[in-house]
Parts: C-alpha cells; structure tokens; sequence
C-alpha cells in the first residue's frame, strides 16, 4: 500500500503553514494615511543631536545586552522601576514574546475585530486563540471576556486601549473588571499604542497585579516608526522571565542613540499628540454630515471610514493620491476604511477628496 505523499517543506511546522503571512501590500501615493505612523519626523534639531553622538558611538562593538542605558530612560520617563521595562524593535516583537510566554499550549484570548498580530502569532505558535465578538458599539465585551476569563485559562489576555482597528476607548471601570478577572491564571496585557492621544493612562492597573503588562511603543506619537522600537512596563519579576525570551543584544546602537535623544526632548512628542488630536476632531467635524460616509468617532491618531463601497472609496481616494487602508473584510467593519490623521495640509486634501465625492 503507497502511503500519502509528503507535503512540500513537510519539516516547517503546519501551524506555520497554515498560517497566512501579515496582510500588508505597500502602495505608492503621495498622501500616505494608511499605516497610522506619525504625520512628523523628528524634528530637525534632534536628529542633528542623534547623528552627532552616532558619529562618536562605537559602531564595531555590541550594543547594550538589554537596552540597559535605554531601559533607565525609558523608566525615568515612564516613571517607572527600570528592572520592569524591556525594550524590544517593535511592540509587535513583544506580542510574540508575550506569546510565547504565556499562550504556547495555552489559550490566547482577545476580541474581534482586533489587531491581526494577536492571531497571527497565536497561531504561528500552535496556541489556542479565542476571539470574543465586541460590542455593537465597538466597547468591550466584559460578561463574555469575564466568561472566558473563568472558564478557559491559563493564558495570556489581550485588551487594547484605545482599540485597533476601531479607535474606541472604554471606561476604566471596564477595563479594570476586565483585566481584575484575570486573576493570577493569565497574563494581562493592556496594548496602549496609542494612548498618547487619549485621556487615558493604564499604568496605575498595571501596577496593580505583578502579571499586568502594558504594551508602548514609539512609532505613534513619538514619530520614530522607522526606529522599529516598542517597550513593556511590567512587574520586575515578570519582565525577568519575558526578558529571557528577548535575543540578546537586539536593540542597536542607531536605534538606541536616536530613542534615547527623543527621549531627552519629549516636549515635541507632546506638542504633536496634541496637535494631532486637534486635526483629528477637526477631520471628524468637517466630515459629521457627509451625505454617504460616516466616520465614526476615534480616540486615536486614526478613524475608521464607513462607506456604502469599500473599493470604491478606497479607489477615489488613490486617484486623488490620498492612500488609506482597507479594513472591510474584518467581522463588523463591512464598507470600512481606516484612514490615519496627517498633517493639516494632508488632512485638507482629505476632506476635500470626500466632499467631492457624493456618488460612485
């Protein structure tokens, strides 16, 4: 009896086979709204400082073993123990880690919509993923998160404030409920990306709990996606065990020069949140009675664009060189766009790109 042919590459994992890769496909355009990065780069004055000390940093010797010099800064900033802070290229590397922590052979648990990197890495590492639907409102499914908090475990716990890909933000009293239901049987991580743009700030639930984590990174509001850094404040006895999971070595000197100086200047941050909460409310007043769109409302550097047709919008708005991002084949986002704040010129264009279009 012939036995079953082998798949091809039958030593790579099927969990990651199976998996499909990040659902991204780079456009050109010449207004670029569609990766929520920051509309700014760094100011000048401080890039000047960072390629300074890059042209008196030793570029043949490792870097920090864990960030160390960055780790203290970030914790003088953050106002925070430095032993609880680790620094990884990307807050995206930290869900991994995280995962890797605590969902491997465990259950990873979120909502839906949510951001994909939760289920990607959950299922590139064979873990359980439970999504629970939000709700109609885009809050929080407390009694269902409850539910699944009490029933399934142990895990690693997903809760983004304000959300991805929605820009809602809850009310702590639900947030807490939430992240108090973990009990000590899950890891709690409360993803703030973007909670510069918010009147929101978790680390007081964090220090709560030692198994609480929050997720923050520099691509949003401080305009350094290009850095590729994020950072988890956590208790000093988990962050020793996720720190175990980091590559050493993994921060590198450019990247920890220029964050370093940014942190030493964070008044510019600041100023940009601000302003791009401004254009924000601005955008979302000046499009609050278009005749087709909605867009609804955000706590974040980023709104979602209900539209009668995805494609459609999504092409009008190319041919005018504005791009965005489609997010319409997510549970509960049908005919949606996400379209990030830019700068008020961009945001300009933006606006008169949609009141110019009322009909296909």
């Amino acid at each position: 009896m012939t036995s079953a042919p082998k798949p091809a590459l039958s030593g790579v994992r099927e969990a990651v086979r199976r998996t499909p890769a990040y659902p991204f496909t780079p456009i050109d355009a010449p207004i670029k709204l569609d990766q929520n990065e920051s509309a700014q780069d760094l100011p000048p004055e401080l890039r000047q400082i960072a390629l300074e000390r890059l042209g008196q940093a030793d570029w043949n010797r490792y870097p920090d073993l864990h960030a160390d010099s960055l780790r203290h800064k970030i914790a003088a900033f953050e106002d925070w123990n430095p032993e609880g802070v680790v620094v990884t290229p990307g807050s995206n590397v930290l869900i991994k880690l995280l995962t890797e922590l605590a969902g491997v052979g465990q259950t990873v648990l979120s909502v839906q919509p949510n951001f994909s990197v939760y289920g990607l890495e959950a299922s590139l590492l064979g873990a359980k993923s439970v999504q629970v639907p939000l709700n109609g409102d885009f809050s929080l499914p407390v009694a269902g998160l409850i539910h699944e908090l009490k029933e399934g475990g142990p895990g690693l716990l997903f809760v983004t404030q304000p959300h991805a890909p929605t820009g809602h933000l809850d009310n702590e009293a639900d947030v807490r409920a939430v992240l108090d239901a973990a009990g000590d049987d899950w890891v709690a991580v409360l993803d703030e990306a973007y909670y510069q743009f918010t009147p929101h700030d978790g680390r007081a639930l964090i220090r709560e709990r030692g198994n609480r984590v929050s997720l923050r990174t520099f691509s949003k509001a401080w305009g350094l996606a290009g850095l590729r850094l994020g950072y988890a404040l956590t208790s000093p006895e988990l962050a020793a065990n996720l720190q175990k999971l980091v590559s050493a070595f993994n921060v590198n000197v450019l990247t920890q020069t220029v964050a370093e100086v940014a942190l030493e200047h964070p008044a510019y941050m600041r100023e940009r949140a601000a302003e791009t909460v401004r254009e924000r409310e601005r955008v979302l007043s000046a499009l609050a009675n278009h005749p087709i769109y909605q867009a609804l409302p955000s706590q974040a550097n980023f709104f979602l664009l209900r539209t009668p047709d995805a494609d459609a919008a999504f092409q009008h708005l190319l041919s005018r060189g504005i791009l965005v991002r489609r997010q319409d084949k997510l549970p509960m986002l049908d005919g949606c766009l996400r379209v990030s704040i830019g700068t008020p010129q961009q945001n300009d264009a933006l606006i008169a790109a949609l009141e110019g279009s009322t009909e296909y």
